[in-house]
C-alpha cells in the first residue's frame, strides 16, 4: 500500500494523523508540501482524488494575509494560487491510489487504507 500524506509538521491535526497511520501500520510517504510544494498539475491531480474543488480544498483564512480575494477566482486561478502559495492548501490530505481524503479529523484518513 502506497499511501502519501502532504504534511505540514507545524499543524498538530497533521501531526495526529501521521501518528495515527503509523499505528494503523502505514508508514506513508511524507510530503513536506510547503517546501515541496505540488504544482498546477499535481494540485489537478489531487483535486480529482478527492472529487473536491479548488474552492473546498482551500485553508480561506491563509488567503487574507497574501491580499488574495479568493471568492472572485475561478478554478483556474485558486490552483495557480495555491501552487504559488502552498500554505493555502488544507492540511493533512492522506493519498492511497487513487483516493484521497483530507484528514480532518484525523480519523478520516483509516476510510481510505
Amino acid at each position: 500500500m502506497a499511501v502519501t500524506i502532504y504534511h505540514n509538521p507545524r499543524c498538530s491535526t497533521s501531526r495526529k494523523t501521521l501518528t495515527l497511520l503509523k499505528e494503523n501500520g502505514v508508514e506513508p510517504k511524507v510530503v513536506a508540501y510547503l517546501d515541496d510544494p505540488l504544482d498546477v498539475d499535481g494540485l489537478k491531480e489531487l483535486l480529482k482524488k478527492l472529487k473536491i474543488t479548488a474552492h473546498e480544498l482551500l485553508r480561506k483564512k491563509e488567503a487574507a494575509p497574501l491580499g488574495l480575494d479568493t471568492d472572485g477566482m475561478s478554478e483556474t486561478q485558486l490552483i495557480a494560487a495555491m501552487a504559488k502559495h502552498p500554505i493555502l492548501i488544507q492540511r493533512p490530505v492522506v493519498v492511497n491510489g487513487a483516493k484521497a481524503v483530507i484528514a480532518r479529523p484525523p480519523e478520516t484518513a483509516l476510510e481510505i487504507l
